[in-house]
């Protein structure tokens, strides 16, 4: 039979596709297939958004699957992702930034049956990037003067969860042009585990929303890694340029057959339904106060990051004759506002992983190079919720005894002062009616000399060189009250205010 040239150009063309190997397998367990126990298994995904459920769910139970040391921002939540690895005591040890609200996690390190390496979120994607570039070490302002530094983070309690038996490694401090700087090591995986919307049969990988957070730096890290796929599709329906992970990085590909899900919903709707003032709480009273007079460090052009909880509601209060783009670090910039109810995307969410939108003009990434951002000074302004800040500007804000949730991206936030100005959120006193502001923070501290302005619901503080002054105050409140319910010594303004919101 003659072929035209149309027709030859075609054989030519599956020619070519006949050379490349379909890296595609049948099913989760055969993806599996030669995977032992005794390894370092990187797991991507935040919160549940890209989490390989599929992959995880084929793990369980498996009894050759076991003494994993688990590598994971968190681990789901109870009966989902990582979590159900810890029940059936498959993962004996987890390296993560953030416990969260999974009480299965909690329990298992308060009491002893797993070991916990605490790492600050940036660190954590940081080490696995350079991991993956064959960099074995790397200096990072990230941690300085906190228990990462002096080898303090509780990694194995006791059974009762009343004492430490393992704590972590103390880390080499080094100055860089007169800054200090922690030698953090590199993470090396055995496998890695990830989700991807879609995938071409030869292993290159599109994310879509926020959903490549650290999936795309594990994926590149691994001996094996295996890659969940929404969508399976042939080579060349993925354009060169939309490539996140190529297809060097992956040697198995599996189609997911678990749904996805979303861990917190919020809609635009719900900011309506503010309740009246006299329906309010004390304590809902208060936090309003903070958040309004919280909006007002806003400048025109600012770029900010939120800390999850309290600051999470202050672009409620922002004013709009102002423009201001938000960045999460789980990998936007440019976050908007909430969806309108039945429009919300289990892609798009954001570091308290809530359901958000995009901004006209927003843009996608992974951890790593959310953080490098952060520590980079391309932040202008971060606002964060406190537990307690000392005269000089210390920052205590992820742990207290008996209860450690994990210091998230935290310390990252916190780690160039000098370039992004780090403003704290929180009441004046706690539940007892204990001073929050200290001559000294009794807490494990998030970073040293780092914040430079405190909101209270009865003060605003600026720390300058190391000096407590107080330049605004609640009308409803005196000079008298702010005295006793402050522990630390500070300096009053000539130029002193009542706050205005």
């Amino acid at each position: 039979m003659l072929l035209n040239k149309s027709s030859f150009g075609s054989l030519v063309t599956l020619r070519v596709w006949a050379r490349y190997k379909s890296k595609v397998v049948k099913s989760a367990e055969e993806a599996l297939e030669g995977v032992e126990g005794n390894i370092t298994l990187l797991s991507g995904g935040f919160g549940l958004s890209g989490v390989p459920d599929t992959i995880i769910n084929a793990m369980k139970g498996k009894t050759h699957l076991n003494n994993i040391t688990a590598v994971s921002n968190n681990a789901g939540l109870d009966g989902r992702g990582l979590s159900q690895l810890l029940v059936t005591g498959q993962i004996t040890k987890m390296i993560s930034s953030y416990i969260g609200g999974n009480r299965t996690f909690e329990k298992m390190y308060l009491t002893g049956q797993i070991d916990l390496e605490l790492t600050p979120q940036g660190n954590l994607a940081e080490r696995v990037r350079a991991g993956a570039a064959g960099i074995p070490a790397f200096y990072t302002p990230t941690g300085v003067g906190t228990w990462l530094q002096e080898g303090k983070l509780p990694v194995r309690y006791n059974e009762a969860g009343d004492q430490v038996l393992k704590t972590s490694i103390p880390r080499e401090v080094r100055e860089f042009n007169g800054k200090k700087y922690l030698l953090e090591p590199a993470i090396f995986g055995d496998v890695a585990i990830i989700k991807a919307y879609k995938v071409d049969t030869l292993g290159n990988c599109w994310f879509r929303g926020s959903s490549r957070n650290f999936n795309s730096a594990f994926g590149r890290n691994a001996k094996l890694t295996i890659v969940e796929a929404e969508n399976i599709v042939e080579p060349g329906a993925i354009a060169p340029e939309d490539v996140h992970l190529p297809a060097v990085y992956v040697n198995r590909i599996v189609q997911s057959v678990t749904p996805k899900d979303i861990e917190i919903f919020k809609f635009s709707e719900d900011n309506n339904d503010t309740a009246s003032v006299s329906e309010q709480s004390e304590a809902d009273v208060k936090r309003e106060k903070i958040v309004r007079r919280a909006a007002q460090e806003f400048k025109d052009g600012d770029i900010a990051n939120l800390g999850i909880g309290m600051p999470t509601l202050i672009p409620n209060f922002i004013s709009h004759e102002i423009d201001v783009t938000l960045q999460s670090e789980n990998g936007i910039l440019g976050l908007g506002p909430y969806p309108k109810r039945g429009e919300e995307d289990a892609d798009l969410i954001n570091a308290g992983k809530e359901t958000v939108t995009l901004k006209p003009g927003a843009s996608l990434f992974g951890s790593e190079e959310s953080f490098a951002m952060i520590r980079g000074g391309k932040i202008d302004l971060t606002i964060l919720g406190g537990l307690q800040v000392s005269d000089k500007g210390d920052l205590a804000n992820w742990g207290l005894p008996g209860r450690v949730k994990g210091m998230g991206g935290a310390m990252d936030l916190v780690s160039n002062p000098k370039s992004t100005r780090v403003v704290v959120i929180m009441e004046h006193v706690d539940k007892k009616g204990r001073s929050k502001i200290l001559k000294e923070c009794k807490f494990p501290l998030t970073g040293q000399r780092c914040v430079s302005r405190i909101i209270t619901d009865l003060a605003v503080f600026d720390i300058i060189d190391e000096k407590l002054i107080l330049i605004e105050f609640d009308p409803s409140t005196t000079l008298e009250e702010i005295t006793n319910k402050t522990e630390a010594e500070f300096i009053v303004s000539p130029n002193l205010k009542p706050i205005t919101i």
